[in-house]
């Protein structure tokens, strides 16, 4: 994480610098050819690594593409004689100040991105792949922690450097000659907190390196390629609108001593296992041989080679007065409304990966019933809310492995400017339907 900061910030160190030897005009090129350095750069991260975290580089991206757009068109409107500019924006006269537009923009873009974090394409597409699950526990927990980190982090930073620099070219720049001092100001101040900022992450990422070090929690190649085979399994128990639960579960940093989770939870060392196979384990764990096996969805790690979590609905009937049957492991029935108001009011209390688990299967039973495949409402009463429950699970025919739905509940027609962002993407080669396949 540290190297693609580091990346990230000498590119916009070379942006400046170049915009300062070179004459003027150079700088919109020296941001584009940064931007597309970076580009390739991102492309080559996700090919050797699926699960590096390329949320800064993608917003230094923006950025530098943003900048380019906003000086050539100020630029061009300038010539047209649309807009009045001041000498320090105009890459055809000299001096020509960068700083004055590259930080309000990357303050603002950081700033958008930041509150949008959990809905931009690439942490989406991140998310349905695996690679952000809580599957991973706290590999998750770090890359999505230090992500955001870093992003208030440039916030703030561009935030400060937009303040100073502005508040110096409007109440002591001189607009005649910039002198060493303002050039100081209006480059290399920039320069030198991109550096500073640099050297806090280094420090942070290496101390951070050694507590995990210290606590006997990173692995290393050789410890990687001797770990075989991998299957873990997940089951859901279901009777009626109950699921069986361990009120008592433990979970790793969590803010609660107890959590609430399934029991049922098991692991094989292999790469793959039949559905009897599985019938059977569950069968063993519930001492019930009668029920209904469902597969709800399963996701490879990949972190770690051959290693797979499964998660399966089990579903058995009520006992003859309607009560829900004693099961051989501890826990007990909770009615799933429960659930769902926990679910709703405070997800901590269940573990993390429930919550993760609930989340898909509440979006993808929900946006089946308010969404066809297209993204268009069934229903056009934007105030219909549709409920569910786990009877409509057990009837439900919907492919929970299949992100199909997923992505319509991200782009649909309650989006703003659906049609026009459908055909859009339709256009450049998004695939039919909804436009995000």
């Amino acid at each position: 994480m540290w190297k693609r900061l580091a990346l990230s910030l000498l590119l916009l160190i070379a942006m400046m610098t170049l915009s300062k030897l070179f004459p003027p005009i150079f700088s919109p090129v020296a941001s584009l050819l940064c931007a597309a350095f970076l580009y390739t750069s991102i492309i080559s991260y996700r090919r050797e690594n699926r699960t590096s975290c390329i949320l800064l580089p993608y917003a230094i991206l923006v950025c530098l593409l943003v900048y380019s757009f906003v000086t050539i068109l100020a630029n061009i409107l300038w010539m047209w004689n649309v807009i009045s500019l001041s000498h320090e924006f105009v890459v055809f006269s000299d001096p020509f100040i960068p700083s004055l537009i590259l930080n309000p923009i990357c303050f603002v873009c950081i700033s958008i991105m930041y509150m949008r974090r959990k809905k931009l394409g690439i942490c989406v597409e991140c998310r349905l792949s695996g690679a952000g699950s809580p599957d991973q526990g706290r590999l998750n927990g770090i890359f999505t922690h230090e992500s955001y980190l870093q992003l208030r982090n440039l916030m703030f930073m561009f935030g400060m450097l937009s303040a100073a620099i502005w508040i110096y070219y409007l109440e002591f720049y001189i607009k005649i000659n910039a002198n060493a001092r303002d050039w100081y100001i209006f480059t290399w101040l920039t320069v030198i907190a991109f550096l500073l900022d640099e050297i806090y992450f280094l420090f942070r990422y290496y101390n951070l390196y050694l507590d995990l070090k210290e606590n006997n929690e990173i692995i290393s190649e050789d410890e990687l390629a001797d770990i075989g085979a991998q299957t873990y399994l997940r089951f859901y128990v279901v009777c009626c609108n109950n699921v069986y639960v361990d009120p008592h579960g433990t979970e790793d940093y969590s803010v609660y001593d107890e959590v609430i989770d399934t029991p049922f939870q098991t692991r094989c060392s292999v790469s793959g296992i039949s559905t009897a196979e599985v019938k059977r384990i569950i069968s063993q764990m519930t001492g019930i041989s009668g029920g209904e096996l469902r597969f709800f969805f399963g996701r490879k790690n990949p972190n770690l080679p051959n290693t797979s979590l499964l998660r399966y609905f089990y579903f058995i009937e009520p006992l003859p007065d309607g009560s829900c049957p004693t099961l051989r492991t501890d826990g007990e029935w909770m009615d799933y409304d429960e659930i769902q108001h926990i679910y709703a009011t405070d997800p901590k209390r269940l573990a993390s990966i429930s919550v993760s688990d609930t989340s898909r299967l509440a979006t993808i039973i929900l946006t089946e019933k308010i969404f066809d495949e297209e993204g268009n409402r069934k229903n056009r009463l934007r105030s219909y809310n549709p409920t569910f429950n786990l009877y409509d699970v057990r009837k439900s025919k919907l492919d929970f492995q299949d992100d199909k739905w997923i992505r319509v509940s991200l782009f649909n027609s309650d989006t703003p400017f659906f049609r026009f962002k459908r055909r859009w993407r339709r256009m450049m080669g998004g695939g039919r339907g909804n436009g995000t396949r």
